[in-house]
């Protein structure tokens, strides 16, 4: 299993998330299963682990085979309905690992990664229309520059937008070298310049940022009093929405209070402070090294 994707934070996420070992639970982003299989072991023969991925590559390879597991094909967007189509209402703990996996970053056809010189693509899911080269080909200047600066935090987005145009007005940009080639104007810190545009594209292609807030919106809804969500993800512009719900149980981060001055989140957060990898673990696993680690319970 750990082969195909090695599951971050692990220690962390069985100690704070499973409170109850008769319980349902939910692995959002099952991608090797590595999170996935832990819980089952952790869980008694009367536990249940229900996961989704939106990547057929990932439900391919699943390799777990008990009686207490399934795994569903669909975007963790859709968590709420997809649970009442297995007549349950409410569950003790919610995991969801965002951004991309090891094994998505790895293949050289998906698109994602600035080493292998393929295809513009960035679909999590392959039966998505909309495309990076699509997006790369067809968005308007504003738009381009809307998505570098809100989605990788590109300070000179704007320029770069500009510089995408030009280069597609002469050539159609459709393998990923073509992209990086054309924005060779701006190399300073080449990698991490890159990582960025590559990361706003990804976020847009999947619509990463409101399949997030749908996720934590209808995780509230079904979580049962007591029951836990624990949240790991890789760049500020999640941590940030993330950190928000989970302590005020709102986007906007105002905690509610009533006239006599109680606090009406319905979350309270376990650990106030981040929750980070151990120097062994990110010695062991490079994508573990940018992970950060929420976790709330409902309140009863």
């Amino acid at each position: 299993m750990n082969e195909y994707h090695i599951p971050v934070l692990l220690d962390e996420i069985l100690s704070f998330l499973v409170k109850e070992k008769n319980g349902i639970y939910i692995d959002t982003t099952f991608g090797g299963g590595g999170h996935s299989l832990s819980l089952l072991n952790k869980l008694s023969n009367q536990g249940r682990v229900i996961a989704f991925d939106k990547d057929i590559d990932s439900i391919k390879k699943n390799k777990i085979l008990d009686a207490r597991f399934n795994l569903i094909k669909t975007n963790y967007r859709f968590i709420k309905k997809i649970i009442k189509l297995f007549n349950i209402n409410k569950v003790s703990g919610i995991l969801a690992d965002l951004g991309i996996s090891s094994h998505q970053i790895n293949s050289p056809k998906r698109g994602f990664s600035i080493r292998y010189n393929s295809l513009l693509d960035m679909r999590m899911d392959p039966d998505n229309q909309i495309n990076a080269q699509h997006i790369i080909n067809n968005y308007s200047y504003n738009e381009l520059s809307n998505i570098l600066i809100r989605f990788g935090e590109v300070k000179n987005g704007k320029n770069i937008s500009k510089l995408i145009l030009k280069h597609r007005k002469k050539k159609h940009i459709k393998y990923t070298f073509d992209l990086i080639n054309s924005l060779n104007f701006f190399y300073k810190k080449k990698n991490k310049f890159l990582s960025k545009i590559f990361q706003s594209l990804r976020i847009e292609v999947n619509d990463e940022i409101n399949a997030l807030k749908d996720l934590l919106k209808n995780s509230l809804s079904i979580l049962k009093p007591g029951g836990r969500i624990a949240v790991i993800s890789y760049h500020s512009i999640e941590d940030r929405i993330v950190k928000k719900f989970l302590k005020t149980g709102n986007f906007n981060g105002i905690v509610p209070y009533d006239k006599y001055g109680n606090n009406l989140s319905p979350l309270i957060l376990l650990e106030p402070r981040i929750i980070f990898s151990s120097k062994e673990e990110k010695k062991e696993n490079n994508r573990s090294r940018s992970a950060i680690l929420r976790i709330a319970e409902k309140k009863i």
